[in-house]
């Protein structure tokens, strides 16, 4: 292993994070449900879900595609940036989106959100190049835990632009991090393995590249269920991240300077988290430490169900973030030891393809329920408590997924 690509990896962990913490789980996230669009019917949470749902079923659709063109054509460093960029340049047009530019803010949050997960596709591919079998979790888990502490610094860093109710500034700085922390991954990270064929041959033999990637997956029991298992219970973390700000803001009151202090409080859990099963990860197996973190992913939902006051909110959520960090390190672990040598990044755009597509459903679940019952968020996110459990049940036929080896 070489520690300074491990750092440059690292930090674009802390990059993006940027992006999901103000943009995705947050400050825009709120600002377009309730003030754009207008949320007292629960019509901002079904616009919200929109956003969501559409993005990630773009995502859903191209990442196998762009993940075996990374692989046959040696392109993934043009296109992890060039994503990357779509992402940036996104989020700092959203500082021209006003309340009632409900359409505009629509396009820019797909865009972003476009972006920032096509970007990650060509990111989680980088970790095998990184470390062998017996390191991989715990770089993971370094990985995720330099991703909160680069959500608590970007929320600082936005937290004055909001108190004065400048939001344009906010995303304006969150942009700015985005870039400036992304680079050292842009020069540092390894070229990848020389293209066999040419871009445009690639192009021509991406679609059946697809289906026999597909092929090959399903005669392959173990990396089938997990990534069966994974389509269910990450739509159900998606769908959370997505609305828990939102449902803060209407359905206890939060303001927004509260729910940054709030969300930097969440990361720091989550950080801690993170780093707390990283070592068991590869001591117990990736399998293991998400089947626990499931199971705490279900009791945090049903347990949001009853919340009443902020107080509540504030010890769930940071129980919530605990296992945030813990069940994303480990997946990504999980699936980087089921990786046949060659067939890295063209599988992580499976593994987004699993991800990003069910949340298509999580989503469009919660905004149809709220908006359903007339703005009454509580049966949402009860509905969303299923997927955790769906997920659980399916990860247990899993045979995988035990402590790596040397």
């Amino acid at each position: 292993m070489r520690p300074g690509r491990i750092v440059a990896w690292a930090l674009y962990d802390f990059a993006n994070s940027s992006f999901a913490a103000v943009i995705f789980a947050t400050i825009y996230a709120t600002y377009y449900a309730m003030a754009v669009v207008g949320n007292q019917s629960g019509a901002g949470d079904l616009w919200w879900g929109r956003v969501i749902s559409v993005s990630m079923g773009a995502v859903a659709v191209t990442s196998p595609f762009l993940g075996g063109l990374a692989d046959r054509a040696g392109i993934r460093r043009p296109l992890f940036i060039a994503f990357t960029s779509l992402a940036v340049l996104s989020t700092a047009l959203m500082a021209t989106v006003h309340p009632g530019m409900v359409m505009w803010g629509f396009i820019l949050g797909v865009l972003g959100n476009v972006g920032y997960e096509g970007a990650l596709v060509y990111y989680n591919a980088y970790l095998p190049d990184l470390a062998p079998p017996s390191h991989q979790g715990r770089v993971s888990g370094w990985g995720f835990a330099t991703g909160y502490a680069g959500s608590i610094v970007a929320l600082l860093s936005a937290y004055p632009f909001v108190q004065a109710k400048n939001y344009g500034g906010a995303f304006l700085a969150t942009a700015a991090l985005f870039t400036v922390f992304s680079l050292p991954a842009f020069i540092f990270l390894p070229e990848p393995h020389r293209g066999r064929i040419s871009v445009w041959q690639a192009a021509r033999e991406g679609g059946a590249e697809v289906l026999s990637t597909a092929r090959k997956i399903l005669r392959m029991p173990d990396l089938r269920r997990f990534l069966g298992a994974y389509f269910i219970y990450e739509d159900g973390v998606n769908t959370v991240v997505g609305f828990s700000a939102i449902f803060a803001a209407q359905t206890l009151g939060f303001p927004m300077g509260q729910l940054i202090v709030l969300y930097i409080v969440v990361q720091v859990s989550a950080l801690l988290g993170a780093l707390a099963w990283a070592w068991p990860t590869d001591k117990l197996g990736p399998k293991r430490v998400v089947m626990v973190t499931l199971c705490q992913w279900t009791a945090v939902v049903i347990a949001a169900y009853f919340v009443e006051t902020q107080g509540q909110f504030w010890a769930l959520a940071v129980l919530a973030g605990t296992g945030l960090g813990a069940v994303q390190a480990a997946s990504r672990a999980f699936l980087a030891g089921l990786c046949p040598a060659g067939m890295e990044a063209e599988l992580f755009g499976f593994y987004s393809l699993c991800g990003k597509s069910a949340a298509i459903m999580g989503p469009l679940v919660f905004g149809g329920i709220s908006h359903a019952a007339g703005g009454n968020q509580r049966a949402g996110i009860l509905a969303v408590g299923t997927f955790f459990l769906v997920g659980l049940i399916l990860l247990s036929r899993v045979k995988a997924g035990g402590p790596a080896r040397a």
